[in-house]
């Protein structure tokens, strides 16, 4: 398989992501109401929320200017993570799985942000009245990838010169 073929697979990958991202929030967006909840589990409930800011709904309350800046943010990491994937050895499979993962959430937060000006959030996991606050499929596939990559760093170890 060349290098373009390979980097496809990951790419892939990145796609995969995106339409699972995106498919169970327009699922979402049609089933539920704005903060309706529906129980599913002891711990985790479906509720329909929507972030204008980053992770932890970090620059929620800015005046607006953070969706720009987001969407700005969300392509040039895209873009770094794609390059970084074509440079990739055959070998990295656990980096370039990572990487993609990275991608794919990125850009479903990215088409979200762009369609509707925030996140489409709807999964909430909670233990007795703690909250954790709500997240989708691209910010799990964000949270495996980096996870991903973190653990390929620490079992690499230190860099030998």
């Amino acid at each position: 398989m060349t290098g373009a073929g390979k980097m496809l697979r990951w790419l892939i990958l990145s796609v995969l992501v995106l339409v699972a991202d995106q498919a169970t929030k327009q699922w979402v967006l049609a089933a539920l109401q704005p903060y309706e909840v529906i129980p599913v589990l002891p711990v985790l409930n479906l509720t329909l929320v929507f972030n204008e800011g980053a992770a932890f709904s970090f620059l929620a309350t800015a005046s607006g200017w953070q969706r720009w800046f987001f969407i700005a943010l969300a392509v040039v990491i895209t873009a770094v993570l794609v390059v970084w994937l074509a440079r990739l050895k055959p070998h990295e499979r656990i980096t370039a799985a990572g990487l993609s993962l990275v991608a794919g959430g990125a850009v479903g937060n990215l088409v979200d942000r762009l369609l509707y000006g925030h996140v489409v959030d709807f999964l909430d996991f909670y233990w007795r009245s703690w909250h954790w606050p709500a997240f989708n499929v691209a910010d799990s596939a964000i949270t495996i990838g980096v996870a991903l990559l973190l653990l390929e760093a620490l079992r690499a170890g230190p860099a030998r010169s």
